[in-house]
């Protein structure tokens, strides 16, 4: 069994099942946009219902010279999925596990803003008053916590009642080229730890109630899949596996989780322009 997270890793291109459609667009990016049309796919490839664009580049650890149509880019495509109102973005992850800190170091980067109409009432702060709520929180993981994050999730949600929510995640790959250089958004939600076997309580719209669109770059493969996919065999089971990760992990985190928090703010603020949000952070 391949171990991904990809949609586009889980149907080639000359193979998809009926009711499963794949169409392709972009410009910095190479856009892989996959849609399923039902839950049939649930069972045998671990992907239901709803639409997963694929954003492929150049390493995301690099700054490109495209950097700022990259971050327009992507936040076209979130704007396609995230519905009008209150958003929660939620950033799941160990941020003491760098292969595991992309969601924390988004959050750290997000543009909070429901807290300003009523911090703020002058004049001047009228502007910053009409910008759309935004809640941002990292609440770190079940062996931290001992609390599930789909069930922090759900009680804050419960709470403020956003209109969706917005998960980021590290996610796993089954092709090395993919590795650091993508980036996944789905509006299926999420399994946190799926890709490596390490499965947590799902969050979706049909455990919330509400929109859930999960983004996530691929930071690790485990042993296994690579030998799979380079020689077309089974390893032998015997053999001990672990995950492998790029060696610049430290500074893919650091620079995708930028480029991921600058597209979500702009996609959720589109009064703001790639300056302002730049001169936030």
């Amino acid at each position: 069994m391949i171990r991904t997270d990809l949609a586009v890793e889980s149907f080639p291109e000359n193979s998809l099942p009926e009711g499963v459609h794949r169409t392709t667009r972009g410009s910095s990016f190479s856009i892989t946009e996959i849609t399923i049309d039902d839950d049939s796919c649930l069972s045998t490839i671990g992907k239901g219902k709803g639409t997963y664009i694929t954003l492929e580049g150049t390493s995301l650890s690099r700054f490109s010279d495209d950097y700022e149509q990259m971050i327009i880019e992507l936040s076209g495509e979130i704007c396609r999925l995230v519905p009008d109102g209150e958003i929660l973005v939620a950033g799941l992850g160990n941020n003491d596990i760098t292969p595991d800190a992309l969601g924390p170091q988004v959050i750290s980067k997000i543009l909070a803003t429901r807290h300003l109409r009523d911090e703020l009432d002058s004049e001047e702060e009228r502007f910053l008053t009409s910008l759309r709520p935004v809640s941002a929180f990292a609440g770190g993981v079940l062996g931290q916590t001992g609390i599930e994050t789909s069930e922090i999730v759900h009680a804050i949600a419960q709470q403020i009642r956003p209109a969706a929510i917005i998960v980021i995640d590290a996610l796993a790959c089954s092709d090395i080229s993919r590795l650091g250089t993508t980036i996944q958004i789905c509006d299926s939600g999420i399994s946190p730890g799926s890709g490596v076997s390490n499965t947590r309580k799902e969050l979706s719209e049909k455990i919330f109630g509400i929109p859930v669109i999960a983004i996530g770059v691929p930071t690790v493969v485990d042993m296994h899949t690579i030998v799979r996919s380079l020689t077309g065999n089974d390893p032998d089971r015997e053999l001990p596996n672990m995950m492998v990760t790029p060696r610049d992990i430290d500074r893919l985190t650091e620079r995708a989780s930028q480029l991921i928090a600058f597209g979500i703010n702009l996609a959720l603020q589109p009064s703001l322009t790639l300056d302002d949000v730049r001169g936030l952070f």
